[in-house]
């Protein structure tokens, strides 16, 4: 009853609120003016979409009209490719009194082969008679009986005599000798066909109408030019509608490419469609005038006047809903922010009753989550400088990333350092000094030696990682400049912590790409150390002994070899066998010598993966691959018993690993309800880093620890609340929680529902009992 009221009286306090108001109208606001370019979207884009489809409809038809007109114009050439071997039209039968009857009934059945052929006429050179399918007609008669407009009989003749390749005569008006006009194209091919020295040539008259129709289904119901130009621009076939088109303007459809474009035709704007034949070069062009487009879209104002009508009148409606949706969620967080303000206001305070801007109270409590996810910052990279010690790819991380961790290894030359204690300590003294130093070297700067540092922290809780990045001036010794490094991060140390722990140094490269060798020299400095006392230094450089003879493998090197296997770091360790094999063959020392000196590297391996406890590697080495018969198979040999310890190494982890954060999440299953339970709680407890449970517990177990500790809690809350009748503040507290309110909203947020809601709706059911009075979110 108490959360009805509230809604209620929410609801009469929703237009109190300015804000609510704001939204209200710019719901308004925002709703015109998608309107009004929707009304000029839908309006372009009909007429885009319509004349689209209506050009890509010509397109196609025009395409399939092509098709059919060269079908046909093939059919043309095949018949008088027939006609030229045909026994019954050679010119002595022809001739022939007796066998021109059949001539004649030849032309008239290859006549009858196709549907757009007027007549045929068969003619021999320097004969003075033609032949077609009606019959034989003297030159002179031929002349009287068909007159053409723009070929006279002379040149008519001429072209029968002359023509060498097939031509197309552009449609003509033709005029028989029964005052009948009508327009013909004139199609002459030459025969025999192909041959230099034709004999002959058969001619076509074909009706323009034959082949205009073909291509008058394209414009359709619309008004537009249709054309056949030939390959010199020549207009054979015109199909125009109420337009004309200028000898110059027909001149220029045959530059353009097939497709669809949009030229200017008689000062109109024109949508053409162009096909180009592969076969003989024609063009086949349809012109539409592009108003027509728009004048069949004139419905669609009436339809978007209505739409704008309809949208107006319920505008108001949306925009008070969208703005009651939009403000809901806003009131839940400023509700939830004043009463984390009202809980820190004493009551009866002046500022109670003062008016507070909802987005402020939102702001301030975005304040406070942004910093607890700036606490995971740190973790992630802490992960990422971990993977560089480990593979030494600093270009893994994009350089945005990079610039918002605050990391830069744009400098000369990059060295690592391992710092620890010798010892974990647990107690708080050590907890403090640990993050002391954590804190400062961080991002540690030495601008007097050009040098900057990150620290990291490593799985192991009684040590460090720093990463030292400087620069060095050309001719300056490089020991020397890591030497005062050193000397003056030891000196912020002792300032911090009073005593200067223990310092391992790696070799010093000029690539971050081999931090991850520094770092393996680093540890083997560190763990080789000559004093266990505090504020020693171990430089891995001054750890090889220099030996007498070059052909020895230095005691560093092999002692690199190790740790790089203890670390499972193969790429390391390859590239120092790989370093150490090549010398060998630098050398001219004996075959025996260098394989006393392969035993080394052999040995080195071996002890190293006996300290691991690893013994099935070498008992799966076979004699001949250790005692092989070159420095290459032994190389190959010893990379493969690398490559089995390191694998070994990297098991090994895996489950320990897995097993410690087992133990971690058994740890936290009997504590969760403690509420000082904390990821640096158990680490410390663990001996490990709490940078590393944090990157590990989310892998192996599949959720982060504050996920999983929330989701034990969660559990044990909703048990109580179906089981038992206890106030909802004690079982939250019960758990390990203090912030009621917060768990409120994380508890609707996860389940749907309030504590309260949950509880009665298992309490309808009977299984559990009533809510006490008053226990309510």
């Amino acid at each position: 009853m108490t959360a009805v009221r509230g809604a209620a009286c929410l609801k009469k306090n929703y237009f109190k609120s300015r804000l609510f108001l704001k939204y209200i109208w710019s719901y308004l606001f925002i709703l015109l003016i998608p309107l009004v370019l929707m009304t000029i979207f839908i309006y372009q884009n009909a007429v885009s979409n319509l004349r689209t489809e209506i050009e890509q409809s010509r397109l196609n038809q025009l395409t399939q009209a092509k098709v059919v007109v060269d079908g046909r114009v093939k059919e043309l050439s095949e018949i008088a490719s027939r006609v030229s071997y045909d026994k019954r039209l050679t010119p002595y039968r022809v001739h022939d009194p007796i066998f021109s009857g059949e001539a004649i009934q030849a032309l008239d059945q290859y006549k009858s082969t196709s549907s757009i052929i007027d007549e045929i006429y068969l003619f021999f050179h320097k004969d003075g008679k033609i032949y077609s399918s009606k019959g034989l007609y003297n030159l002179d008669v031929f002349g009287n009986t068909f007159s053409f407009k723009s070929w006279p009989t002379d040149k008519l003749f001429e072209d029968l005599n002359a023509v060498k390749y097939p031509t197309m005569r552009p449609a003509d008006t033709v005029t028989k000798s029964s005052n009948m006009a009508e327009r013909l194209l004139a199609y002459l091919i030459p025969i025999t066909p192909n041959n230099p020295v034709p004999h002959g040539t058969v001619m076509y008259l074909i009706r323009e109408s034959e082949l205009s129709s073909l291509i008058d289904t394209v414009l359709g119901s619309y008004r537009g030019l249709t054309y056949i130009l030939d390959n010199e621009g020549r207009v054979l076939v015109d199909n125009r509608q109420d337009e004309a088109l200028s000898a110059s303007a027909a001149a220029s459809l045959i530059d353009l490419a097939p497709g669809i474009h949009d030229r200017t035709i008689n000062g109109q704007p024109h949508s053409i469609v162009s096909v180009k034949s592969e076969t003989n070069g024609w063009t086949y062009v349809t012109a539409m005038p592009s108003s027509q487009f728009f004048s069949t879209v004139l419905h669609v104002r009436s339809f978007i006047i209505l739409l704008f009508s309809i949208i107006v009148l319920a505008g108001a409606a949306i925009a008070l809903l969208l703005a009651r949706m939009q403000y809901q969620p806003i009131s839940m967080l400023v509700e939830f922010a004043a009463s984390k303000s009202n809980a820190k206001r004493p009551h009866g305070s002046p500022d109670a009753a003062a008016p507070v801007n909802e987005l402020d109270r939102i702001r301030s409590a975005l304040q406070e989550y942004s910093s607890r996810v700036d606490l995971q910052e740190p973790f992630a990279r802490n992960h990422f400088l971990s993977m560089l010690l480990k593979y030494g790819n600093a270009q893994s991380l994009s350089p945005e990333l990079q610039q918002s961790f605050g990391l830069r290894f744009d400098r000369s030359h990059h060295f690592v350092a391992v710092i620890g204690s010798g010892e974990p300590g647990d107690s708080p003294n050590d907890r403090q000094e640990r993050q002391a130093i954590i804190q400062l070297l961080n991002q540690i700067e030495l601008p007097e030696l050009q040098a900057s540092g990150y620290g990291v922290e490593l799985p192991q809780l009684d040590q460090l990682g720093l990463i030292i990045s400087f620069d060095l001036d050309a001719g300056a010794e490089t020991f020397g400049r890591v030497r005062r490094i050193v000397e003056a991060v030891q000196g912020r140390l002792a300032d911090i912590a009073g005593t200067v722990p223990i310092i391992g140094v790696g070799n010093c490269y000029e690539s971050p790409d081999q931090l991850n060798q520094s770092f393996i020299e680093a540890c083997s400095a560190f763990e080789l150390r000559s004093s266990a006392g505090f504020g020693t230094v171990t430089y891995f450089e001054l750890l090889s002994d220099a030996p007498d003879r070059a052909d020895w493998i230095p005691n560093h090197t092999l002692m690199k070899l190790s740790q790089s296997l203890k670390q499972g770091s193969y790429d390391v360790a390859a590239q120092i066998i790989g370093s150490a094999i090549q010398s060998l063959h630098a050398t001219s020392a004996s075959a025996l010598l260098t394989r006393c000196v392969c035993f080394d590297l052999l040995n080195t391996m071996l002890k190293t993966a006996s300290e691991l406890g690893i013994h099935s590697v070498v008992q799966d080495m076979s004699p001949a691959a250790i005692f092989g018969n070159s420095l290459d198979e032994l190389e190959r040999s010893f990379l493969s018993l690398a490559s089995g310890i390191c694998s070994h190494v990297e098991q090994n982890a895996l489950k320990e690993e897995q097993s410690l954060m087992d133990r971690i999440a058994a740890y936290i299953d009997e504590r969760y309800a403690d509420h000082s339970l904390s990821l640096e709680s158990v680490a410390f407890t663990f001996g490990v880093s709490p940078s590393h449970v944090s990157r590990s517990f989310k892998e192996k177990i599949g959720v982060n620890f504050l996920q999983y500790v929330w989701q034990k809690r969660l559990e044990e809350v909703r048990l109580q609340l179906r089981t038992t009748g206890n106030p909802l503040k004690d079982i939250i507290q019960r758990v390990g929680y203090q912030d009621t309110p917060n768990f409120t909203r994380k508890f609707k947020k996860e389940t749907g529902y309030t504590p309260g809601q949950y509880r009665k709706l298992f309490a309808e059911n009977g299984e559990a009992r009533q809510l006490p009075e008053g226990d309510d979110e």
